[in-house]
């Protein structure tokens, strides 16, 4: 993509050392999102004070990230965040060991939200840095934060098939002491490199103005928040219609496989494909996706479904997160990443909380609300491309930075 300064060398073992970063946080995913709302469930919670415990804390994640990435872009060392995000992170696990009732859960899992959000938009900047400065490949650091996803959650649905969903606290102060152990492991960059330092950067100031990066983001993002109330509802779906916790396991480790392989592939898929014919094929999937959940699938059926997360997710997300190495300068890169995780945070917390109340009056028929937040995406995705600077060559209108 871009070449290094003069006399500039990357890190010792970068892409190894981003790799961890990335596999220990997402593993934290790997155990929340899937068992967190069946420890919830444990605790007798209704579907609308899960829906709510789920949704609300992500208030507080969509506002903590935006302003971390903008404090990291500005620090001399922005990995520096992910040590004071993981021991906190660490220490509110520890702290549900002491809650069971609503409101307590409510404000421990609100200040984990926190205190975790800008761990992984970090951890993004600084591997997005990478594919800057030195050409290193996106998907080959970003996969093995999918693995870490897998095998956590393989690992976790184990545990919760012999112990039940009160481990569920247990597991993830485990993990949360890796990510401490990533923070020290990550590379270190110093002070991004100005606008204009990069080759072909030209003048960037001023560019997270830009309505069509903007446009992308919020499509991206509400395709993403798609995913809602399958994070939501899927494994307490499972559950009730017999499914094993190995089986609910694999289930959604059958997805982040097939997710994996498309990051392995990612360097590939980048040389072929635009970053807007990526997107749009994973939104296209995302509203088939959703619309085909409701049906009575079975085991199999279901593990065919799930495969399609390589498009839903994983296509998606490869293709904006390299339209935003294409478009944003170093110098802003964690405020990019910040802001992309506003967005997806606010929609998905939408998503969540219309799930909640949904889900309970209609069950499975409500993944039809799901299908229509992956059309609005792909809405939103057109638009950005229509309205993009220079667009002329991939379809869309020439218009000016706003």
């Amino acid at each position: 993509m871009t070449t290094a300064r003069p006399a500039e060398i990357p890190p010792r073992h970068f892409q190894l050392r981003c790799a961890l970063a990335y596999g220990a946080p997402i593993a934290v995913n790997g155990i929340a999102l899937p068992y967190f709302p069946v420890w919830l469930e444990s605790l007798a919670f209704s579907e609308v004070e899960i829906g709510i415990v789920l949704a609300a804390p992500m208030i507080l994640r969509v506002i903590a990230a935006p302003v971390a990435g903008a404090l990291a872009d500005r620090i001399p060392e922005r990995a520096n965040v992910l040590l004071w995000s993981g021991a906190l992170s660490l220490l509110t696990a520890l702290a549900l060991f002491v809650t069971e009732s609503f409101w307590p859960v409510l404000i421990v899992f609100g200040l984990q939200a926190a205190v975790f959000a800008p761990y992984v938009p970090i951890v993004e900047s600084i591997a997005v840095t990478g594919v800057q400065r030195w050409g290193f490949q996106y998907g080959a650091m970003r996969v093995w934060g999918s693995i870490g996803f897998v095998v956590s959650t393989l690992l976790a649905g184990e545990l919760i098939g012999i112990w039940g969903g009160t481990v569920v606290p247990s597991a993830l102060s485990i993990v949360f002491l890796l990510t401490i152990v990533a923070a020290y492991a990550a590379p270190r960059l110093g002070r991004a490199w100005p606008a204009g330092t990069l080759p072909e950067a030209g003048s960037r100031h001023g560019l997270l103005r830009r309505m069509d990066l903007h446009a992308l983001m919020i499509g991206t993002s509400a395709v993403q928040a798609s995913h809602g109330m399958f994070y939501a509802f899927s494994a307490i779906h499972w559950q009730q219609i017999g499914f094993s916790g190995g089986a609910i396991g694999m289930l959604w480790s059958a997805g982040v496989i097939a997710e994996i392989l498309v990051f392995f592939a990612a360097g590939w898929l980048a040389r072929r494909f635009s970053p807007w014919t990526l997107i749009r094929l994973g939104s296209a999937v995302a509203i088939a996706r959703w619309m085909l959940f409701p049906l009575p699938l079975g085991f199999w059926g279901y593990l065919a479904l799930q495969c399609s997360h390589a498009f839903t997710f994983a296509f998606v997300h490869i293709g904006v997160q390299h339209r935003l190495a294409e478009t944003v300068g170093e110098d802003q890169a964690s405020s990019a990443q910040g802001a992309y995780f506003f967005y997806n945070g606010a929609l998905l917390a939408l998503s969540t909380f219309l799930s909640g109340l949904i889900y309970r009056e209609y069950g499975l028929p409500s993944y039809m609300l799901m299908a229509v937040f992956a059309a609005i995406g792909l809405v939103g995705v057109a638009l950005a491309a229509r309205i993009q600077p220079q667009s002329a060559g991939t379809g869309g209108k020439t218009s000016e930075p706003s």
